[in-house]
């Protein structure tokens, strides 16, 4: 130890070789950055991608992004940001749990969504028809560009300067092929980021779920074909029946979670043990994914998620929310594409380095929903100041 009362870096590490499993990814053995840095005295890559990530613009931005509702529609409806918030903590849970590194499960965890654009799931799907021609959009590719091109936070490079470790999990995230993103084809992501796609889906399921049951368009008892949610809500029903009726919603949606947490922990370290790796090399090079629920628990997610994509992802107001974002994105893609000088002059050199639809792109990618909305009122209502 040293003389300090502080703890150091160095000594964080040696934590981490001690008490980590050996399938787990530790911070001194990282692939590095793109960009050398000194490390520093007190926080490790991953606490200090983590930090990074927190600070960019992208990440406050997510505030006023879109998870289901559209931001005006309600103050109390999960938004991008507290939907990152809640993965994180259900994969931080899970992680520690599972001996895997904390902080890289939190880093890759809090940007995940980073590359998403206004409107939550519809906003992307018009933007990948807009660039079909150009290169694309998928989300996952695009939060790398942000976190590498698109942040200026530093004088001498692009990007936040992220590990390789939190970027690579983008890329095997992403449908776009690997090598045009700069990673090796053929390998599993580690731990870690398996981790946190489980989180992501165990997590926006049930929270939209509960947020669905409070905009009343979804019913509780409407729900009794979706088993996970109809045993765990006639049980809630007979230990708590003189519970308010919002507090009996929250116990079923934090006991669906719960299971699901639980469930998935169990599984998780069933396949670790069963696969008997003792690296990350060896995770990455496992024919099969090691992270995941059992089966049966598998199957009350899919039906679950049926369920509201039947119910409720494609209920009117939804789809009425996804026809405004397709006409407000597609109206200012191409007026931008049709008068460049729309665009800021700084917006217009950034064209001419990656291309005009590129650069439109990225400038409506990082809009937020309200942001969207002024852009389009500026741009075609006659009496809007600009």
């Amino acid at each position: 130890m040293s003389g300090s009362i502080a703890i150091t870096r160095a000594e964080i590490e040696a934590r981490e070789e001690a008490q980590l499993g050996p399938w787990a990814m530790r911070s001194a053995r990282s692939h590095g950055r793109a960009h050398a840095e000194p490390e520093h005295p007190y926080r490790t890559s991953y606490m200090r991608d983590r930090d990074r990530i927190v600070h960019t613009r992208a990440f406050r931005s997510l505030e006023y992004k879109t998870q289901v509702f559209v931001s005006h529609e309600g103050d109390y409806y999960r938004t991008r940001l507290t939907h990152t918030m809640e993965v994180a903590q259900i994969a931080r849970t899970a992680a520690r749990a599972l001996r895997l590194n904390e902080d890289l499960t939190e880093s890759i965890a809090l940007s995940h969504d980073l590359g998403h654009g206004p409107f939550g799931h519809k906003g992307e799907y018009v933007l990948r028809d807009l660039m079909k021609e150009h290169g694309g959009f998928e989300h996952n590719a695009h939060g790398l560009r942000v976190v590498d091109t698109l942040e200026r936070r530093y004088p001498r490079w692009r990007g936040i300067n992220l590990s390789y470790e939190v970027r690579e999990a983008f890329a095997l995230h992403s449908p776009v092929p690997k090598a045009e993103l700069g990673f090796r084809e053929g390998v599993r992501p580690l731990l870690e980021a398996q981790l946190v796609d489980v989180c992501d889906s165990l997590a926006y399921l049930a929270h939209d779920l509960d947020d669905g049951i409070a905009a009343g368009l979804v019913l509780p008892e409407g729900l009794s074909e979706v088993e996970i949610w109809g045993s765990t809500w006639e049980r809630v029903l007979a230990e708590e029946p003189g519970l308010a009726r919002p507090l009996q919603v929250l116990l079923t949606v934090k006991r669906i979670i719960d299971a699901g947490v639980g469930d998935l922990i169990g599984a998780s370290a069933e396949r670790i043990g069963t696969a008997q790796v003792q690296s990350p090399e060896a995770v990455q090079a496992h024919p099969h994914a090691l992270i995941g629920f059992h089966e049966d628990m598998n199957r009350l997610q899919r039906k679950l998620s049926h369920y509201l994509y039947e119910h409720f992802y494609n209920a009117p107001p939804l789809m009425k929310m996804g026809h405004r974002a397709r006409r407000f994105l597609t109206g200012m893609f191409e007026s931008y594409r049709e008068t460049p000088r729309l665009l800021e002059p700084e917006e217009r050199a950034w064209a001419d380095e990656v291309g005009l639809e590129r650069a439109i792109c990225d400038k409506i990618a990082a809009m937020t929903d309200r942001e969207a909305q002024e852009e389009y009122r500026r741009l075609f209502e006659p009496f809007e100041r600009v």
